[in-house]
């Protein structure tokens, strides 16, 4: 199996066998650069070189990247500080109503549902949880949960516990036949899976930046449907909300429009800059190969721990990606992750499992490592 990348542009690949995507990627070193760069910049010119049009410009880049990576026009893109900011102003602007319901599921990553319990403890709507197991969750429980009061489906495109990959059109189309709305989180699988959110029926979208799209922490992007943009009033506001960020009229908000009136305020612009050249680098190699370069080290990875004894989670839907949770019968799964750690192969414990998952700077030597590993814990404790 071919390596994707030059070992250069990833410094830590050469350190360790960084099998941790899922928790925080490798960044290339493009990306890395950029942000050091730019608060290098910033801290020793100030607003020298970055000036009012300097900041009004700062988030084209990824404004373009981010609707390359998802299929859309860049007018249907917003950046913000993370995916959990995003979706807390989101909700608010939704604001599902007493009498209505939020679908979701119980294993998810508690930011993407937090927001909207938040949001039904003010408007008196239900949160209603499809019953996961082992950090799966079959779309057939989540679609019997579905009815003409659902106002909001809100799931993780890729499961962050177990890896399972909903599939988003057969849930949108079941949403949409009830008058509800798609919200997908796409932390784990933006930038490791091709995604098509026009195609799929997504009405809304989040991504942070420090999972599978290998850049930094504190930037993230929102996509929004045409339909939602165009009347959409954010949850959170600000400055940058607005048509004419400059004009800082205390009285009104003249909101921009599309997407962009969901950027409200300076944040870590730097990290927007880094997010956009981790994207492009990501595009230039090609979602599609990473996407089947990645499941193969998958396939190659659940073979061995089947070898072993050991079990996966499973895939209530039939899909997945390259996020393999492995676990033990009768060992200390914890102590394992920690082993693997300690041998410079780096996961996760996660929903009483070890969290494993490749992406595309890794290669078979990795695995190997992992599994020779593996067998050394498994015939020692």
């Amino acid at each position: 199996m071919e390596r994707l990348v030059d070992i250069e542009d990833f410094p830590g690949a050469k350190d360790y066998s960084y099998l941790n995507a899922a928790s925080v990627a490798l960044m290339p070193r493009i990306a890395g650069e950029a942000v050091v760069n730019w608060n290098r910049e910033l801290a020793e010119r100030g607003t020298v070189n970055f000036d009012e049009e300097a900041e009004y410009l700062v988030f084209k880049d990824l404004h373009q990247a981010a609707a390359k990576l998802f299929g859309v026009q860049e007018d249907d893109i917003a950046v913000g500080s993370s995916a959990t900011q995003l979706l807390c102003s989101l909700a608010w602007a939704i604001y599902p109503e007493k009498g209505k319901n939020v679908v979701s599921d119980d294993i998810e990553h508690p930011s993407v549902t937090y927001p909207w319990m938040r949001v039904a403890k003010t408007t008196g709507c239900k949160v209603c949880f499809a019953k996961g197991q082992r950090g799966s969750a079959s779309p057939d429980e989540l679609i019997k949960l579905i009815d003409d009061r659902t106002s909001v489906v809100v799931v993780s495109h890729v499961e962050y516990g177990s890896g399972e990959r909903f599939d988003l059109t057969k849930l949108a189309d079941v949403a949409h036949r009830n008058g509800a709305l798609l919200v997908v989180d796409a932390s784990q699988s933006a930038g490791a899976i091709p995604i098509d959110v026009v195609s799929w029926g997504v009405d809304a979208l989040v991504s942070t930046s420090y999972k599978w799209t290998c850049g930094p922490f504190g930037v993230a992007v929102l996509y929004l449907s045409p339909e939602l943009k165009s009347y959409l009033e954010p949850g959170l506001v600000g400055w940058r909300s607005c048509a004419e960020v400059w004009n800082f009229r205390a009285d009104r908000i003249d909101y921009a429009s599309g997407a962009r009136r969901f950027e409200f305020s300076t944040m870590n612009y730097g990290s927007a800059i880094a997010m956009a050249r981790a994207i492009e680098f990501l595009l230039k190699v090609g979602i599609e190969r990473i996407f089947a370069h990645n499941i193969a080290l998958a396939d190659l990875l659940i073979e061995g721990i089947k070898e072993l004894g050991g079990e996966v989670s499973p895939y209530l839907g039939g899909l997945r990606s390259s996020i393999v949770n492995v676990r033990f019968p009768g060992r200390d799964q914890n102590k394992i992750a920690s082993g693997l750690n300690a041998a410079g192969v780096i996961v996760s414990p996660r929903m009483g499992g070890v969290r494993i998952s490749p992406h595309l700077y890794n290669t078979e030597e990795d695995i190997n490592k992992a599994l020779s590993v593996l067998k050394k814990l498994l015939t020692n404790t």
